[in-house]
């Protein structure tokens, strides 16, 4: 499967805002944004063009698409989803996205990045009411128990990062025992619970075309 490969702080940089796409060093003075407030690359200082509807359009569908580090082939199958869902098209595909396994372990600190919280699932680390997932597109439900069960030096690592994501709130709609590394998704997350500013509208305009 294809992936991005290059720094992750061009894409901020890109956007022209923090994505948190590594973690708590994005909170840093290391920062690429806070170092260098301006597009990569020989022109990123130069004058920026007024961008038509399709671009806004198409700047949020990747801005989605690199905060939750989904490709574009897996976001047009959420998309697609999320269309054949009863309900609002945006909120549902929101939700979607929220509700990837690697996304929850990052909403729990138990990873600093979502990049991050991706490779623990690889691990074979994370339990979903009692069978363990290693795939981290999976898609939780509600009541579902997600439980953490490490090797005593992951653990360590795990317990480091929630240590470095204190001041990172788990939203309302989980439930997390930090003794036991074990979770609770209370309900499905609203487009509030999302971190990040989304339009989800522009995403859905742009698809429907």
């Amino acid at each position: 499967m294809a992936r991005y490969t290059d720094p992750v702080c061009r894409l901020c940089r890109r956007r022209g805002e923090k994505l948190f796409l590594k973690g708590t060093r994005c909170n840093t003075p290391k920062c690429a944004i806070a170092r260098r407030a301006y597009a990569p690359g020989q022109h990123g200082q130069g004058r920026r063009t007024k961008l038509s509807n399709y671009g806004l359009q198409l700047k949020e569908k990747q801005k989605a698409k690199w905060i939750y580090g989904v490709l574009e082939k897996q976001f047009r199958r959420y998309f697609k989803i999320a269309s054949k869902t009863k309900g609002v098209t945006g909120k549902v595909l929101l939700q979607l996205l929220e509700r990837r396994l690697d996304n929850v372990l990052y909403r729990l600190g138990v990873g600093v990045s979502r990049a991050q919280s991706r490779q623990i699932v690889r691990h074979n680390f994370v339990y979903v009411n009692s069978r363990r997932v290693n795939i981290p597109s999976y898609s939780v439900k509600t009541n579902d128990v997600i439980q953490l069960k490490p090797k005593e030096k992951p653990e360590k690592k795990l317990r480091e990062n929630l240590e470095l994501s204190r001041d990172r709130s788990v939203p309302s709609w989980l439930e997390f025992n930090v003794q036991e590394l074990k979770a609770r998704v209370v309900r499905l997350p609203e487009k509030e619970d999302i971190g990040q500013p989304i339009q989800e509208q522009l995403i859905v305009e742009l698809y429907s075309k």
